[in-house]
């Protein structure tokens, strides 16, 4: 049955607004004066006009509500609720009025006869092509519940090591913040106030405290135009980066740097092998599942190493040498594609490198947010001592003047 959405006025002429199952519009509207409603607008939801609305709206699920409605509907499923009852039954618990929309333009979807995957394909913003390639292969092989539960826990632990990452990397950008703030305010407002009251003396000022005023000239008179030149160049490197060439190379680079460069090769290479093992896990064809897990890479680098991967794999070569060829992936993917292979589980040992990768970047993160900290405090310290010092210097030599 379809689902409509409605504009209705009550008794008092207060505006009503939601949802409702209908089998047309005029049976919707015949609902809403059995209600004592007066309707104002039917409109359906899962017309192709409600589906582009939903593409143009701002995204309805984030990373964390999406792994929790996942979960959600997975273990529905895993009940042995249709799938009907059980979009029903999460659209009626959802609090946001844009969840229970989506939810109701994808119960119209899957009753008009669409499947569960065609039906998410309407809103490719919320469900993308991996999520969408999962569901169709769990429909498929008839265990969609399962494929929802492996989903959610993939989801829930690409979160996870985001959030650990996030989490590692706050502290130091909230100290090197503040330490930036706490410097300009000093320089460009302590120093001079300080300092003018020598300025009028005929002795001369020492060394560190006339660099310390010309820097804080410096700052006071161009550091508008310093801050603009750092606004617009990262302005320019941002559209520079949308070009593919560009951007290529420049992951590239990014790669070779000595800490965030393993850093980052890491997370990409555990999201890969994880998306990997639980596309292979869900009965995907290796091909599609390659070429979707290659899709989920942010560094065009790497992707495009694991689209040549891609290539060589249709061309007979095992996963694992094709793999092994690509120097910007971990040795340690293709070892663990090398045993799936022979062992015939390539998905549970592709998990099994996703997970390693996964706590070797944390363990990466957190290493370099240890080291950062003590180094940051030290580098503010020494800074503002330097400030002190240019301040008491000419103090100290009055002091030794007048005596």
């Amino acid at each position: 049955m379809p689902a409509y959405r409605f504009e209705a006025l009550d008794a008092a002429g207060r505006t009503s607004t939601g949802l409702l199952d209908a089998d047309n519009a005029r049976a919707a509207r015949a609902q809403l004066r059995a209600q004592k409603l007066v309707p104002l607008e039917v409109t359906p939801v899962g017309a192709q006009e409600g589906a582009r609305e939903v593409r143009l709206r701002r995204r309805v699920f984030n990373a964390t509500a999406l792994a929790i409605w996942t979960r959600q509907l997975a273990g529905l499923v895993s009940a042995g609720l249709p799938l009907e009852r059980a979009l029903t039954a999460l659209a009626d618990e959802a609090e946001d009025e844009r969840q229970r929309e989506l939810l109701a333009h994808l119960r119209s979807e899957v009753n008009a006869g669409s499947t569960f995957a065609k039906a998410l394909a309407t809103a490719p913003r919320e469900f993308d092509e991996i999520y969408r390639a999962v569901v169709a292969a769990g429909e498929q092989s008839g265990s969609l519940g399962k494929v929802l539960e492996k989903l959610a826990d993939d989801l829930e632990e690409r979160q996870a090591l985001k959030a650990r990452i996030v989490g590692a990397a706050l502290y130091p950008a909230i100290v090197s913040l503040v330490a930036v703030v706490i410097v300009i305010f000093l320089v460009t407002y302590v120093v001079p106030q300080v300092a003018s009251v020598f300025s009028g003396g005929k002795r001369s000022l020492p060394f560190l405290t006339v660099a310390m005023l010309a820097l804080s000239d410096f700052v006071r008179h161009w550091g508008w135009l310093l801050a603009l030149g750092l606004v617009a160049g990262g302005g320019a490197l941002a559209v520079m980066l949308r070009n593919e060439g560009f951007r290529l190379r420049f992951d590239a680079a990014w790669l070779r740097l000595p800490l965030v460069g393993r850093l980052s090769r890491g997370y990409n290479a555990a999201r890969f092998a994880g998306t990997l093992a639980m596309l292979a896990g869900a009965g995907v064809p290796i091909l599609k599942a390659l070429q979707a897990a290659a899709e989920t890479l942010g560094n065009r680098a790497m992707r495009a190493d694991a689209l040549e991967a891609l290539v060589l794999v249709r061309e007979g070569a095992p996963l694992a040498a094709a793999l092994a060829g690509k120097k910007r992936f971990p040795g340690l993917l293709a070892m663990f594609a090398r045993l799936g292979e022979q062992t015939g589980d390539l998905s549970t040992m592709l998990a099994r490198a996703a997970q390693q990768l996964g706590q070797e970047v944390q363990r990466r993160a957190m290493q370099m947010a240890t080291i950062l900290e003590p180094l940051l405090i030290v580098t503010m310290g020494l800074v503002v001592m330097l400030i002190v010092l240019a301040v008491l210097l000419p103090i100290i030599e009055l002091q030794t003047w007048v005596r």
